[in-house]
C-alpha cells in the first residue's frame, strides 16, 4: 500500500464521540459537521477559528445546507429544519415509524438539489437500514438491507452513484439516471484491513476518498476501484472528509473516540478531533437542497 506524504494538522481538538458529516459552505466561508453521539452541530472557519456549537435534542446523523441558510438535519425518526441563528427546530418529514431502533446516518445533496441519506440500526446489529432520496416533496427508498449505511456520493459527471456498506466492508456503484433512479448495483470496492469504510467523498477528478474507521487512514480509489494510495492519520477512527477553502483543495477530516478503550485513548489523545491537510486535486462544490419543501 502506498502511503502518501501529506502533512496533517489538527484544527480543532474537540474530543468528539462521533464526529461526522463535514461540509464546506462557501456562502458562510465555514465548515460544518456533527457529533452524532454528542447531539451537536459544530461550525468553524478554514483555520479552525470562529467556533460555534449547537446542541440538538437527539442524535444528529447529518446536517446539510438548505437554500435559505438553515440546516437540514437527520434525527432519529425524522428530518428537521434547524435555524442556527434563532435556534428554531421544525420537523419536515417523519421516518420509519415502524423501526424505532433506527437513526439517520450520513447524507449528501446532489447537483439537482436532492437529498440522499441512509438509516441504520443504532445498535449496529440488524440489517434494518436503507438508502433514501428526498426532493423536498417525495421520499423514495432506493436500496435496503444495510446494518450501517455510509458515504453516499456521486461522480463528477453525475452518472454513477456510490454507497457504502460499512460492516460488509464494501462500496457499491450504481448507474444513476437523471430522474434519480438507480440501476446495475455492483460491488466496486472491497476495502482492505485494517478498518471499515466509513464516509466517502469524491474530488473533481473522480477519485473516491474513503475514511477508514479503525483503520487510521484515508484510502484513495480510482473510478474503476483501483487503490491509488493511503494517507496515514494520527488516530484510529476516521469518519469522513470534505473539500473546502476558497480553492476546494483543503481536505477536512472528522474523527471519533467511539469504541476506543482507555488504553487506546491514552495513545491517541487527538481522537475525536477535526483535522485538515492540502491536496492537489480540488473537490466539488457543496450543493444545497433547492426544491420547495412540503410541510407535514
Amino acid at each position: 500500500m502506498t502511503i502518501l506524504n501529506t502533512t496533517v494538522e489538527c484544527l480543532w481538538p474537540l474530543g468528539a464521540t462521533l464526529a461526522e458529516g463535514p461540509f464546506w459552505d462557501a456562502r458562510q466561508g465555514a465548515l460544518t459537521f456533527v457529533d452524532i453521539k454528542g447531539n451537536s452541530v459544530h461550525r468553524c472557519d478554514e483555520d479552525g477559528g470562529a467556533r460555534v456549537t449547537w446542541t440538538l435534542p437527539d442524535q444528529v446523523g447529518f446536517a446539510l445546507p438548505l437554500a435559505d441558510g438553515a440546516l437540514l438535519c437527520g434525527l432519529p425518526g425524522k428530518l428537521v429544519r434547524f435555524d442556527p441563528h434563532g435556534g428554531a427546530l421544525e420537523t419536515l418529514l417523519a421516518l420509519e415509524s415502524d423501526l424505532p431502533g433506527n437513526r439517520s446516518n450520513d447524507g449528501y445533496i446532489d447537483a439537482a438539489g436532492r437529498l440522499w441519506f441512509g438509516t441504520m440500526d443504532n445498535g449496529e446489529k440488524a440489517a434494518t437500514g436503507a438508502l433514501y432520496q428526498w426532493d423536498g416533496q417525495r421520499l423514495q427508498r432506493r436500496d435496503e438491507g444495510y446494518i450501517i449505511t455510509n458515504g453516499p456520493c456521486i461522480s463528477p459527471d453525475g452518472r454513477t452513484f456510490y454507497h457504502t456498506d460499512t460492516l460488509a466492508k464494501q462500496i457499491y456503484a450504481f448507474d444513476l439516471a437523471p430522474d434519480g433512479t438507480l440501476a446495475n448495483k455492483r460491488v466496486l470496492i472491497r476495502t482492505a484491513a485494517p478498518g471499515h469504510p466509513d464516509g466517502t467523498a469524491i474530488d473533481a477528478e473522480g477519485t473516491l476518498w474513503v475514511a477508514m474507521f479503525r483503520g487510521a487512514r484515508i484510502d484513495r480509489y480510482a473510478p474503476d476501484g483501483t487503490l491509488m494510495g493511503s494517507i496515514a492519520m494520527p488516530c484510529s477512527n476516521i469518519t469522513k472528509v470534505a473539500f473546502g477553502g476558497a480553492d476546494l483543495r483543503t481536505v477536512f477530516v472528522t474523527t471519533a473516540r467511539k469504541g476506543l478503550t482507555v488504553e487506546e485513548l491514552s495513545r491517541e489523545p487527538l481522537a475525536g478531533s477535526l483535522f485538515r491537510f492540502r491536496t492537489d486535486a480540488p473537490g466539488l462544490p457543496q450543493h444545497v437542497l433547492t426544491p420547495a419543501i412540503s410541510r407535514p
